[in-house]
């Protein structure tokens, strides 16, 4: 496992870690306005987690100077 990895996995894991102290001590409103930020959090540390080391992802990989735009020209 590289120490990209590892890191986000540590990072995963303390933020959830601190969701759940917040929730267990009372603040589960503060923990519920989190949620969207926690999910993504969590949706980018499994992408993290599933790319092929050293290889771009396919969102990363179209050629430089592009326009999304291209037709409309």
């Amino acid at each position: 496992m590289s120490s990209k990895k590892v890191v986000t996995a540590a990072v995963l894991a303390a933020v959830l870690t601190w969701s759940t102290i917040m929730i267990v001590l009372g603040h589960a409103a503060a923990a519920a306005v989190l949620l969207p930020s926690l999910g993504l959090l969590v949706q980018q540390i499994v992408q993290a987690l599933t790319a092929p080391d050293g290889q771009p992802r396919p969102s990363d990989a179209g050629p430089a100077g592009t326009d999304s735009q291209e037709g409309t020209r």
